[in-house]
């Protein structure tokens, strides 16, 4: 199992878009859902920030192994959710993975969880 939270950078003069791709996953959650599933993907959770006038995406997700990666999907959904993060995240900023300290997962959820 895989748990990560990693910060992103939003591009400067893109929170408007940031503002529509997340509702844009917000609105078809149904869809986003089926694609968690080719990337044995437990739980994604994505998480807004603004610091010092810079603004932060995190992405927190528990992962299981084998699973499919999100820029090898074929999914709609996908394509246009990496539309958007290309528009969006400022790849010259590297991404900050945060140390993973305590992991509070009940047995009998780790055990749905392959």
């Amino acid at each position: 199992m895989n748990i990560e939270l990693t910060r992103f950078k939003v591009k400067e003069g893109k929170s408007d878009r940031v503002d529509e791709w997340l509702k844009f996953l917000n609105d078809n959650m149904k869809d986003v859902l089926v694609t968690l599933e080719g990337e044995n993907m437990y739980v994604e959770t994505i998480f807004r920030e603004v610091l010092n006038g810079d603004e932060f995406l995190y992405w927190y997700s528990v992962q299981g192994a084998g699973g499919q990666e999100v820029d090898q999907s074929e999914h709609w959904i996908d394509k246009i959710h990496l539309e958007y993060w290309h528009e969006c995240i400022d790849e010259s900023f590297n991404p900050i993975d945060l140390k993973t300290e305590v992991v509070m997962i009940p047995q009998h959820v780790r055990k749905s969880m392959k």
